[in-house]
C-alpha cells in the first residue's frame, strides 16, 4: 500500500512539473495576434534545403518573441480553402505550388486579403526547368518579375540599400544593412517599371563586384537589382534571401552561413511578418 502511494505521489509530482512547463506556452497561443503557416519541399539544392531547416528552427523563437503562432507543413495539399482559413500569413520557404488547385486556393486567399512572404527559390521559374513558367498570374501579376534570368555565384554578402523608408518593413534599417551571403537572383521584368511594385531594398551600388565566379557572368559589376518588394494591390512580401552558403567545392557540404545569424536582417524579416499579420483584411 506504501509502495503504491508513492509510485502514485511521484505521478502525481511529475505530471504537474510537466504541466508546469508547458503552461506558459498553452496560455500564450490563445494571445497570439495571428498564426502562420510555412510550406516548404525541402528536397533538393543543400542551400535551399538547408534554410528550410534553419527557417524551421528560429522562426518558433521568433513568433513566441512578436506574439504570433508558427506551424510548417511539407504537404502541399493543405493549400486549400479549409486549412488557409486557420491562419493569416503563408509562408513559402523555397518552393511554389504546382497542381491547378493548389494554385487556385492560393490565388483565392491572396485575393481575399490574406498575407504572404515568399523567400528566395518561391519565385524561381525557368522555362525549361523543373520549375517552369506556367503560373502566369503569380509570376506576371502578383510577383511581377516574371522568370528568372541569372544569378551571382558564390553566395557572398551584400549592402542592400532601403528603397521606401517609410515602409513599416524597412523601419528598423537606417539607410543600408549588411546582408547574409546569398545567392542574389535578376528577373526577367522590370520591376522599377511596374506601378503596382513598390521596391523597399535593392542592391547597393557599394557591393560590386558582387559574387566571386568562377564565371564571369556570375559577377556583378553594375546594375539596378530589386531585393525585397511588395505587391501594392496585394498583403505581400517578397525576399531574394533564403540561400546559405555550403562548402560544395570541397564535398563537405559544410553550412558555411546562415540566414538569421545576421540580426539585421531577421528583424527585417520579423517585421515584415508582423506587418503582414497586422495588416486590416
Amino acid at each position: 500500500m506504501h509502495h503504491f502511494f508513492k509510485i502514485r505521489s511521484i505521478s502525481v509530482l511529475s505530471a504537474m512539473l510537466l504541466l508546469l512547463l508547458i503552461t506558459p506556452n498553452a496560455q500564450a497561443q490563445p494571445n497570439a495576434k495571428f498564426k502562420v503557416i510555412a510550406f516548404f519541399t525541402g528536397k533538393n539544392d543543400r542551400a535551399h534545403v538547408s534554410f528550410v531547416g534553419e527557417a524551421n528552427k528560429r522562426f518558433p523563437e521568433m513568433a513566441r518573441q512578436n506574439n504570433f503562432t508558427y506551424d510548417s507543413t511539407s504537404n502541399w495539399n493543405n493549400l486549400n480553402d479549409a486549412f488557409l482559413a486557420k491562419y493569416q500569413v503563408v509562408l513559402f520557404l523555397d518552393t511554389r505550388p504546382e497542381t491547378p488547385s493548389q494554385r487556385e486556393a492560393f490565388q483565392k486567399y491572396i485575393e481575399k486579403g490574406g498575407g504572404w512572404l515568399g523567400f528566395h527559390f518561391a519565385a524561381f521559374a525557368l522555362t525549361p526547368s523543373a520549375y517552369p513558367q506556367n503560373w502566369d498570374w503569380y509570376h506576371n501579376e502578383f510577383l511581377g518579375s516574371g522568370q528568372y534570368k541569372s544569378n551571382t555565384w558564390r553566395p557572398t554578402s551584400a549592402i542592400l540599400k532601403v528603397e521606401d523608408p517609410k515602409s513599416l518593413v524597412t523601419k528598423s534599417i537606417s539607410g543600408t544593412m549588411k546582408a547574409s551571403p546569398n545567392e542574389w537572383y535578376r528577373w526577367e521584368n522590370d520591376l522599377k517599371a511596374n506601378p503596382n511594385i513598390q521596391v523597399l531594398l535593392s542592391i547597393d551600388p557599394s557591393s560590386f563586384p558582387l559574387g566571386t565566379g568562377p564565371k564571369e557572368h556570375e559577377i556583378w559589376h553594375s546594375g539596378y537589382y530589386p531585393v525585397v518588394w511588395t505587391n501594392k494591390k496585394y498583403n505581400m512580401v517578397y525576399m531574394n534571401m533564403g540561400h546559405n552558403d555550403i562548402d560544395y567545392e570541397h564535398n563537405t557540404n559544410k553550412e558555411l552561413s546562415f540566414t538569421f545569424d545576421n540580426p539585421a536582417q531577421s528583424k527585417l524579416i520579423a517585421d515584415a511578418i508582423l506587418w503582414l499579420g497586422n495588416a486590416k483584411k
